[in-house]
């Protein structure tokens, strides 16, 4: 048997362009819910979530009353959302690419789970506006985006394999 055919191995990588579109799928419906459905369980307006998102970028003065509308804080708040959801999406991505579909929902429902950690008990110490948003509807909304983001994934992974080639010289 050739030595160097012995010697090849090959792996799965990520689906880039599979992760790109669960960030989107997944980062899509995690806008909606914390625009819409969050505000509305915690009886507060849907400018508040968007002027807080939004001062992420714009800073506190965004934050001021009235909790009114903002166009400017709006499309802030909408690419803060993506860049974010993207990135996050990358992770699951990169976690859950050999999992298989019930795993990649799995494991992204817990990795959605760990953002939220990160997000309110870690972030908020550049961010402290944020600990108003500390509810169970957003614990909730992390949990679905990191589930969505995993299946999504999962769903639209084409198997890519690289192979490792044996170094020159070396046996």
């Amino acid at each position: 048997m050739n030595p160097i055919v012995a010697t090849l191995s090959t792996r799965k990588v990520v689906d880039w362009r599979a992760a790109l579109l669960a960030g989107l799928v997944a980062g899509t419906a995690f806008l909606l819910l914390n625009l819409f459905v969050v505000p509305a369980l915690m009886q507060g307006s849907f400018w508040i979530s968007v002027r807080l998102v939004a001062s992420i970028l714009l800073g506190h003065e965004v934050l001021a009353p009235p909790a009114t509308a903002h166009t400017g804080a709006l499309v802030a708040a909408i690419a803060v959302h993506y860049v974010l959801s993207l990135a996050m999406a990358a992770v699951v991505a990169c976690v859950v690419h050999r999992g298989g579909l019930i795993g990649g929902i799995l494991v992204g429902a817990v990795l959605g789970l760990a953002f939220y950690f990160i997000d309110y008990y870690t972030l908020t110490y550049f961010f402290p506006q944020f600990f108003a948003m500390k509810h169970w509807s957003v614990i909730a909304s992390h949990v679905l985006f990191g589930a969505l983001a995993g299946g999504v994934y999962e769903l639209l992974e084409d198997q890519i394999y690289e192979t490792d080639l044996p170094s020159a010289g070396g046996h």
